[in-house]
C-alpha cells in the first residue's frame, strides 16, 4: 500500500477517493396468501387495506383510454353455485391429465437445470403451476427447492426488486420462470426483455427460457404440453391463487425498494379453493410419474417437438384482419385468456373451434351468463378466442 501511495505522488495524485457502489439490499416479504409457507413466498407487498377495485366497465373504459391494467383492480368475480360445481367437475376430470403435464414440465426442468434451481412463478396464474412443480419434484425425488412467487405486468416489465431479492438470497443458483400457459407469447416478450435489463443494469444472468403447464400458442421452449385444454385453475381467480388478487403497479404505492404490490383476500376464506387444486391433482404424481418421464426424455430428445414457431401468432393476426379488431391486444387467445376475458373484461365476443369442445363448457356457461355471443371458428391452435369490446365502437 506504501508503495502504491509513493507512485501516486510522484504522478501528482496526492489523495484518492475511492467510492463503493454496493447493490441495493432487499428486505424480506411479509408473509401473503393462503397458501402453505412450504409450498410458495409471494414476493409481493400487501395492499388489502387499499381500495383498487373498480367496475369492469369503468376500468376498461380507463385502459382504453391510455390507463394501464396494473393502476387498478377488477372486481373479483364471485362465481354461482352452478360455476364452483363445474370447477370441481372439471378439476376431477383433468387432474390425472394435469398431474401427467406438470411431471413431463418438472422433469425437463430437472434434465435442463438439474435440482439446484430456483422457481419463481409468475403471479398470479403461474402460482398454483409452481406449486404442483415444486410439490412433484419434493414427492417424486425428496428434494425441496425454493419457489418464489413474482409480478410481471405487460407494458412495464418484471419485478426488480423480486429478481434481485432471489439472487441476494440464492446467488449460485439457476432461477426457472414458470406461468401456467401461454397465449400470444406477450409474457415471454416481457420475460425476454426484462432478463436483457438485468444483465445491463445488475450484470446478473437470468434465463428468459420459460416453462409452462400448456403452450397452445408454440411461443415456450418448456411445457408440459400443447393442447388447449381446460386448466381449472383458470376457472377462477384470487380462491383458486392463494386469495391474491392481480398485482399492482403504482408510483404511490409501491417505493424504489419495494415489491409491487397485491390485495390478500382474507374475507374469501371459506371460498378459498387453491388447497383443493394443488392436493386434488399432487394426489396423482405417483400414478402418473413414469409416463411423465418417459415422455420428457423423449421430448428432450427430439428437438423438432420443442420448436418454437409462434403458430398461434399467426392464427391471431388473421382473427384480427377478418374481424376488424383496431387492437391487436383486444384478442386473448386460448381457454385461459378467453376465461379472463368473460372474468373481468368487457367482452364482445367469444369465438370457439367446435360448441361441443368439453373443454368449453365453463366457456359457454359464462357467456350466457353475461349476454355474450359465440361463434364457432374452426381454424384456429386455439381451443376459443376471447374478443374484448372496443369501447369506442370500433367493433361494433
Amino acid at each position: 500500500m506504501a508503495e502504491l501511495q509513493q507512485v501516486l505522488i510522484s504522478l501528482g495524485i496526492p489523495r484518492v477517493h475511492i467510492v463503493y457502489f454496493s447493490r441495493k439490499s432487499i428486505a424480506a416479504p411479509t408473509p401473503i396468501g393462503s397458501y402453505n409457507k412450504e409450498d410458495v413466498t409471494f414476493l409481493l407487498k400487501d395492499l388489502s387495506e387499499i381500495s383498487l377495485e373498480q367496475r369492469t366497465e369503468e376500468r376498461e373504459a380507463a385502459m382504453q383510454s391510455g390507463g394501464h391494467y396494473s393502476e387498478s383492480l377488477p372486481i373479483e368475480y364471485q362465481p354461482s353455485a352452478e360455476y364452483i360445481e363445474l370447477f370441481h367437475d372439471a378439476l376431477s376430470d383433468s387432474a390425472s391429465r394435469i398431474a401427467e403435464a406438470i411431471g413431463i414440465v418438472s422433469e425437463r426442468i430437472i434434465q435442463r437445470r438439474g435440482f439446484d434451481v430456483v422457481l419463481a412463478s409468475l403471479a398470479r396464474g403461474g402460482t398454483p403451476i409452481g406449486v404442483l412443480i415444486k410439490r412433484y419434484i419434493k414427492q417424486v425425488y425428496g428434494r425441496d427447492i425454493p419457489h418464489y412467487s413474482l409480478s410481471i405486468i405487460r407494458g412495464k416489465g418484471i419485478d426488480e426488486n423480486a429478481l434481485l431479492y432471489m439472487n441476494q438470497n440464492h446467488p449460485s443458483q439457476t432461477v426457472q420462470f414458470v406461468d401456467g400457459w401461454t397465449g400470444k407469447g406477450a409474457i415471454t416478450k416481457v420475460l425476454l426483455a426484462a432478463c436483457s435489463q438485468m444483465k445491463r443494469k445488475y450484470g446478473i444472468d437470468f434465463s428468459a427460457e420459460l416453462a409452462v403447464l400448456a403452450d397452445p400458442g408454440h411461443c415456450a421452449a418448456l411445457f408440459g404440453t400443447r393442447d388447449d385444454f381446460l386448466i381449472p385453475s383458470a376457472c377462477l381467480n384470487a380462491t383458486v391463487s392463494g386469495l391474491i388478487s392481480r398485482t399492482v403497479l403504482r408510483s404511490d404505492l409501491i417505493g424504489a425498494y419495494d415489491f409491487h404490490g397485491a390485495k390478500y383476500y382474507k374475507e374469501w376464506d371459506k371460498a378459498d379453493l387453491s388447497h383443493a387444486f394443488v392436493d386434488t391433482v399432487s394426489a396423482y404424481f405417483d400414478q402418473t410419474a413414469d409416463k411423465s418421464k418417459a415422455e420428457a426424455l423423449r421430448m428432450e430428445a427430439s428437438p423438432a417437438l420443442n420448436e418454437i414457431n409462434w403458430q398461434g401468432m399467426q392464427d391471431i393476426t388473421r382473427i384480427q384482419s377478418e374481424f376488424a379488431v383496431s387492437d391487436i391486444n383486444f384478442i386473448k387467445p386460448g381457454v385461459g385468456e378467453t376465461t379472463r376475458v368473460l372474468l373481468r373484461r368487457v367482452p364482445w365476443k367469444i369465438l370457439v373451434d367446435r360448441l361441443d369442445n368439453p373443454n368449453l363448457k365453463h366457456i359457454l356457461l359464462l357467456a350466457k351468463d353475461r349476454g355474450v355471443p359465440v361463434e364457432e371458428y374452426p381454424h384456429m391452435t386455439y381451443s376459443c378466442c376471447g374478443i374484448i369490446k372496443a369501447l369506442k365502437g370500433d367493433a361494433e
